[in-house]
């Protein structure tokens, strides 16, 4: 009995890390962070991306007046250019811009077209530079456009398939910290990155039976079948699609910058999150 408390207890703390690392979602729950801790949280972060999804797919249904009194804010908040926006506030917001910061340190670094070395310490660098600011402004301008298409869709479809875009993209991540090496494991002040060293096939297997498991449940509920055909080609598609894309950015930061850091990990969640609401949109569609 002692031994399976235990096991259920650092199984809802990898969780509460999960969710306290990757979103500013509140979770009163005080945690003692460590290389362990930080291992076991990375199954639990295609759960974060498909809660985050369904959370931003609930507050688009009410902006657009879904599920509401008669007579309140009748017929939505207007046009979808407006809801986007709006959802894109709000998703930015539950994740602290965490990915966000990744991306444009990463982009000030890339393209920077300095050595090795010089690009790290450009993305170590706090300050923001033009390419990190361009880089931002484009992937929201993306995500903003493509959120318009969404709204287009049914409501339950728009509700369990926007979920899968987190979902998939935070699967990735724990892929490449699994399968690319550190750029900084040399270096004595290593990032935050450097605490999911030693990600095995283990954690891999784990989280990527999760993924599919969850994919296949979103995808299939709004057709009352858990395994349907359109669930097995959505979850089939986002699955392909993200390894297809993320092992091409992978490699071409790798060869930059000898390695992957805790920012390309970010900048890789942003960017196969953005292709994936184009992907999946369209198989849906």
């Amino acid at each position: 009995m002692r031994t399976m408390l235990g096991l259920v207890v650092k199984v809802l703390a990898a969780c509460a890390a999960a969710f306290q690392f990757l979103t500013r979602l509140p979770v009163p729950v005080q945690l003692h962070y460590d290389d362990v801790l930080f291992r076991r949280s990375v199954v639990f972060y295609p759960f974060v991306g498909a809660v985050l999804g369904l959370l931003l797919s609930g507050v688009g249904l009410l902006l657009q007046g879904y599920g509401l009194p008669a007579g309140w804010l009748p017929g939505g908040i207007g046009s979808s250019g407006v809801v986007a926006a709006l959802l894109l506030v709000v998703w930015v917001a539950m994740t602290g811009a965490l990915h966000l910061d990744g991306l444009m340190d990463t982009a000030d670094g890339i393209f920077s077209h300095r050595t090795r070395e010089q690009m790290l310490e450009i993305m170590k660098d706090s300050r923001v530079g033009a390419m990190g600011v361009v880089g931002c402004v484009l992937l929201l301008l993306c995500k903003w456009t493509l959120l318009q298409q969404w709204l287009t869709l049914p409501m339950e479809t728009f509700a369990y398939m926007l979920p899968l875009t987190a979902l998939w993209s935070r699967w990735y991540m724990v892929v490449a910290i699994a399968c690319w090496p550190y750029a900084r494991a040399e270096q004595s002040k290593r990032g935050l990155g450097s605490f999911f060293r030693g990600i095995g096939l283990k954690h891999l297997s784990i989280h990527t039976a999760f993924a599919v498991g969850l994919s296949l449940l979103l995808a299939g509920w709004h057709e009352g079948v858990w395994i349907s055909g359109q669930a097995l080609l959505t979850t089939g598609t986002a699955l392909l699609s993200t390894l297809l894309i993320g092992a091409g950015i992978s490699m071409y930061l790798s060869r930059k910058l000898g390695g992957l850091t805790g920012d390309t990990y970010g900048a890789m969640n942003e960017i196969v999150e953005t292709a994936l609401l184009l992907i999946v949109y369209l198989v849906v569609r």
